[in-house]
């Protein structure tokens, strides 16, 4: 059994008066770990780059992401596979919403907004109002623009529901699935291109649409110079949130290459909400016949005089 004195702390001389005391003794030094270079990649670092490196997926996000807990992955065929999807509260979406609406430059909406736990709550939502937002205010402005005119009668165009439901959700799902598909062909040809998942695309793409709702109300002004200054304006917004998204994605890729990739989201951008605003607001005007008014039945008795 250990004496009592061998269990009480002790305090040791230093390293210099040891060593004096005993040359042969073995000492060990311990150091904090040098730092780490953040670029390991063997580029030099350039400015703006960093939010890049943490979307290539390095060895260390990679561990981050796995010591954190990713989602565990359930059954398609099971309900609890879904409602992953759906696992979002209010002020997450919320903060979402003001991110695409006030789009921070040089940030990335990924980043900041969608990477920690991307949704379909918020897009599915979003483009449902938008759906029924441009139907009923598209019908609001038939009526307002041909309201006094004595040969018009209103009715309702329901199917402009369904049209635009076709609409919106081709182009809230078919735009980023080829998107993703172009970004995975790309990433096996080119390295270090930043990849995104495709729940993350239609995530920016869903968010991207909330702007159009407000504007779709203000489209019922009936003026055609107020509607494509309004047009012209939610799509800077919308757009510059896409752009600034995807840019870093095909940044490191051929430039003619990655220059046609924005130009192309661009310009189904641009063409989605032109479409909008010339099917369902600037429709062109229609000459309403007058309503014929039926003749009374005159019956004319033709008396034959004979002599």
């Amino acid at each position: 059994m250990a004496a009592v004195d061998d269990l009480k702390f002790q305090e040791f001389d230093d390293a210099a008066n040891l060593l004096a005391a005993n040359p042969d003794a073995t000492t060990i030094s311990i150091e904090e770990p040098a730092e780490i270079p953040r670029n390991q990649h063997g580029r030099r670092q350039e400015p703006g780059r960093e939010e890049d490196d943490e979307l290539l997926g390095t060895n260390d996000s990679d561990k981050t992401e796995l010591l954190a807990g990713q989602k565990k992955s359930a059954p398609f065929w099971t309900f609890e596979y879904y409602q992953t999807f759906f696992d979002v509260d209010t002020y997450q979406v919320l903060d979402r919403i003001k991110g695409s609406v006030f789009p921070v430059p040089g940030k990335n909406f990924v980043r900041l907004y969608i990477r920690s736990n991307p949704d379909l709550y918020g897009p599915f939502w979003i483009c449902a109002t938008l759906v029924f937002t441009i139907a009923v205010s598209g019908n609001l402005s038939n009526f307002f623009i041909h309201l006094g005119k004595p040969t018009y009668h209103y009715v309702p165009e329901f199917r402009k529901v369904s049209i635009a439901a076709t609409t919106i959700y081709a182009y809230a799902w078919l735009v980023p699935l080829a998107l993703w598909g172009f970004l995975m062909w790309r990433n096996s040809k080119v390295m270090n291109i930043v990849s995104y998942s495709f729940l993350e695309i239609v995530c920016v793409y869903g968010y991207s649409l909330f702007i159009y709702i407000p504007t779709a109300i203000l489209w019922i002004i009936p003026q055609k110079v107020v509607r494509w200054v309004l047009m012209i304006f939610s799509l800077c917004l919308s757009g510059s949130v896409l752009v600034m998204t995807f840019w870093p994605a095909v940044r490191d890729d051929n430039r003619r290459i990655a220059l046609a990739t924005v130009g192309a989201i661009v310009l189904l951008h641009a063409l989605l909400a032109v479409g909008c605003l010339a099917y369902f607001f600037d429709a062109p005007e229609v000459d309403f016949p007058a309503p014929l008014v039926p003749a009374h039945n005159t019956t004319t008795l033709i008396t034959k005089v004979t002599k």
